[in-house]
């Protein structure tokens, strides 16, 4: 089965640092046939002892081995939401990352799978009504990809304190031989809607590489036939695919204004009112203009394509040198600064410097010291 997230993604030998600004802790979440197993869960929120609004954000599925993905933390998202005074957990299910228990996978039937899935969901909800920090009354549940189907199949029952649901690209893809997957999903929705229970937002993009404008159409259309409540909101083209909006940095733009109509609608905070500082920037300087490819020390002639290269690359992005030839490139996802000059570093052997952010060179003369990875795409290489 492949079920992917389509987020920016790649192996990494540590996870980023923990975001004081939010408050980020991890946490284990009792879930799974008698509470047996253990949930690895992000968690997020203001300061100040709450109780606080609750967003639960359900991750999806990359390709490959689930207990190799890393922690999802969807830290723009969980950062516009503290801002409004949320808390917010992100929970790694059952076989997945940290996650102990083992994954549920039933092949081809997307209806059992999600189901599946959303019993975790519902393990998370039920934990977090009975922490302090959390108003057990105003609960909203979002999810991506397969996180997306587990959080509509969890809004077959009425889920105490959920007021309402937000699906983003929600679905599952199984390219296994004689799996109509597509048909499946529309099966599924279907499923879901005749039970249907909480109300919901789904959100598709029109260059969504997994689940495009004729599918979604389907599953909305069953959905709501079958007597489920969803608003539809099918966007436009995000970069070069949609279906990681929400884990972009520039995602907020394009689904804010509809979850904030949605939130209101369901009786949910939407107002600014916590500041959140803003993360660390890397300043500019005035080395060199950022196209000026000749100027970027240290690089070969194959290093100085990639640097061409890395000038058609997404934004956030950052591209990071080495006295020994070494290069990479990170763009979009979480901290590109941090994973480039990790990936540079372990292809090096020694340290390694940004040279530039974005569309701006940050080189200085004197060569700095730094270490971190995370998750997002990027590219390596040496003389």
């Amino acid at each position: 089965m492949t079920g992917l997230t389509l987020l920016p993604s790649i192996a990494v030998e540590q996870e980023l640092p923990l975001d004081f600004r939010l408050n980020e802790t991890v946490i284990a979440i009792p879930a799974g046939p008698g509470k047996q197993s253990d949930l690895q869960t992000t968690l997020f929120r203001p300061n100040g002892a709450g109780p606080f609004p609750l967003l639960i954000i359900n991750h999806g599925k990359e390709s490959g081995e689930p207990r190799k993905q890393q922690r999802e933390r969807f830290i723009f998202m969980a950062t516009a939401f503290v801002k409004r005074g949320y808390a917010v957990l992100v929970p790694m299910r059952r076989g997945f990352a940290g996650s102990t228990g083992s994954y549920a996978d039933h092949g081809c039937d997307m209806t059992a799978n999600g189901y599946a899935q959303a019993s975790d969901v519902r393990d998370t909800v039920d934990f977090a009504r009975r922490q302090h920090w959390a108003d057990p009354e105003r609960i909203v549940v979002a999810g991506q990809s397969y996180g997306g189907l587990a959080t509509i199949a969890l809004g077959t029952r009425a889920v105490p304190g959920v007021r309402g649901l937000i699906n983003f690209a929600g679905g599952l893809r199984d390219d296994g031989e004689r799996c109509d997957w597509r048909a499946q999903l529309v099966h599924a929705f279907a499923d879901y809607g005749a039970a249907n229970k909480i109300p919901s937002l789904w959100m598709y993009g029109v260059n969504d590489s997994l689940f495009g404008p004729e599918l979604v159409a389907r599953m909305h259309s069953a959905f709501e036939r079958a007597g489920g409540s969803a608003r539809l909101v099918a966007f436009g083209a995000f970069k070069r695919d949609a279906h990681g909006m929400i884990a972009s940095r520039d995602g907020e733009r394009v689904w804010w204004r509809d979850t904030e109509r949605f939130l209101q609608q369901i009786g949910m905070p939407t107002r600014e009112i916590v500041a959140v500082a803003e993360p660390p920037s890397v300043p500019r300087t005035d080395f060199a203009r950022v196209d000026d490819i000749a100027a970027v020390p240290y690089l070969s002639e194959n290093g100085r394509a990639a640097y061409r290269e890395y000038l058609n690359k997404l934004t956030p992005r950052a591209f990071a040198v080495s006295p020994s030839g070494a290069w990479c490139w990170a763009e979009e996802g979480e901290d590109p600064h941090a994973r480039a000059l990790a990936a540079c570093a372990r292809t090096s052997g020694e340290p390694c410097q940004l040279y530039s952010v974005d569309d701006y060179v940050v080189w200085k003369d004197k060569l700095l010291t730094a270490s971190a990875s995370a998750s997002g795409g990027a590219g390596t290489g040496s003389l």
